[in-house]
């Protein structure tokens, strides 16, 4: 039959091989893995964590052989551990992001270390073959969005990740447990029916069960297709009449995604990743680098930071509802509000974990300042991560005016965190959870992961 576009991805997930991993890509990918999983560890420290996995321990405990994140001892099937893992990092907004706006690595990695530990040993996956299965989740998920212009801005309808996402980690899982090209063909089509979450559940604990499923549920996709599951073989191309994946967007022009030969370029290696220095929605990045500008420029002009002699802050941002919140009551909220962030960076100088606790939150300081916040949306500032810019205003009692903006922060694609700098968050996140031995194996681990023989290790 004549190949078509659902085909062409499964033709790809088959075929594609160590041999077209670039340098760059398997650079920048194991610093997202390194990223995600310190992000995990930190996240295994939060109530809706907590909360996720006390479900899956009271329900579920058969074929418990997958760890779970800052669990020493405890393990449950490949599934749940996958989904108690994505949810634990994605916990604190504090994951990596892409453009077209998602969040990759979050929605891969949980399935891939969980079905790694399910095999048996005598075909565990090596660290190359976890690589660039890792690599073809993600690659999946950029060339989906792609599909669409509407992936390109800040999203309004339903979150990226459990809908790409799920795609991509069944397309991950398929290419870790070697299944054929119709078994791809049928795992991302099973994928696509359990895909979607509404972009109203963001900012609360809900949010964080979008990249669990992700995660979870195309692990199972994989696992289904690999007993004879079946599904719609033309899921991703646009028939009309007939939506497949075309069901999540009004425009839709997919591409056939060509089997690698000699060479194949990896989205990974043309548009790098965003990595978080704070734990927040990735626009509020923008907003938190203005805002120490201008608290720099404030302490020149006044000696100190001194609120009182603030009548009002502008902050010039982009339209995006779900990230406009001028009072934000708990901790989801607060790591969604441009008017928080602006705020807490502006009050202490800094944005970070402690920022986002109940009583940071309900400071009387931190209130009054919010009382002062006014929000513009100027028309070249787009809905757009990588067009977007943060700018903030402080109009002083006396009449003059201070202004910081931010159009890259450090941690953009455009900008991104050095080594030192990734190393010292993932050393932060994992310290909450592991001693210094062995936080250094895993960086060790993580660096070498083309050389490691089996990857359940990891």
């Amino acid at each position: 039959p004549e190949e078509t576009v659902t085909s062409s991805f499964a033709s790809f997930i088959h075929g594609v091989q160590p041999k077209h991993l670039s340098k760059a890509v398997c650079h920048r990918s194991k610093r997202m893995i390194l990223d995600s999983i310190g992000v995990g560890l930190v996240g295994s420290r939060t109530h809706v964590f907590n909360t996720a996995l006390q479900y899956c321990r009271e329900l579920y405990s058969s074929a418990a052989v997958s760890s779970v994140y800052g669990k020493p001892g405890v393990k449950l099937s490949p599934t749940l551990a996958a989904f108690t893992n994505g949810v634990a990092t994605h916990s604190m907004d504090f994951d990596d992001t892409w453009h077209p706006a998602t969040h990759p690595s979050g929605a891969v990695l949980p399935a891939l270390l969980a079905a790694s530990q399910m095999l048996p040993p005598s075909t565990k996956p090596s660290g190359l073959d976890f690589l660039l299965a890792f690599n073809v989740g993600v690659e999946v998920q950029g060339r989906l969005m792609h599909f669409s212009s509407e992936a390109h801005n800040i999203p309004k309808r339903f979150h990226p990740p459990s809908v790409v996402g799920t795609m991509g980690s069944a397309a991950a899982t398929a290419k870790l447990l070697s299944l054929s090209p119709a078994q791809c063909t049928h795992a991302l089509g099973i994928a696509a029916s359990f895909a979607g979450a509404p972009m109203a559940n963001a900012a609360t604990q809900a949010k964080p069960l979008h990249m669990g499923n992700a995660t979870r549920l195309g692990l199972e996709a994989a696992l289904l297709a690999a007993r004879g599951m079946e599904a719609n073989p033309f899921i991703l191309d646009d028939i009309p009449g007939c939506s497949g994946f075309s069901a999540f967007y009004s425009v839709y022009e997919p591409k056939p995604l060509t089997v690698p030969s000699d060479h194949h370029e990896f989205l990974l290696e043309k548009q790098d990743i965003a990595f978080k220095r704070f734990p927040a929605h990735l626009g509020m990045h923008w907003v938190v680098d203005a805002a120490l500008s201008v608290r720099n420029l404030f302490i020149n002009y006044a000696g100190s930071f001194s609120p009182s002699l603030i009548r009002t802050i502008v902050l010039k941002v982009p339209v995006s509802k779900y990230i406009n919140r001028p009072s934000p009551s708990s901790e989801h909220e607060a790591r969604h509000s441009f008017q928080f962030n602006a705020c807490a960076a502006l009050l202490d100088g800094e944005v970070g974990l402690s920022s986002f606790t109940e009583n940071s939150i309900h400071r009387q300081e931190l209130r009054e300042l919010l009382d002062k916040v006014v929000v513009e949306h100027p028309e070249d500032n787009v809905a757009n991560f990588d067009k977007m810019y943060g700018e903030v205003a402080l109009l002083l009692h006396s009449g003059d005016v201070l202004t910081g903006k931010c159009d890259t922060f450090y941690g953009h694609w455009r900008n991104p965190l050095s080594r030192e700098s990734l190393l010292k968050k993932f050393q932060s996140n994992a310290s909450y959870v592991l001693s210094d031995e062995k936080i250094d194996a895993i960086i060790a681990m993580v660096d070498n992961l083309e050389n490691l023989s089996d990857s359940s290790q990891l």
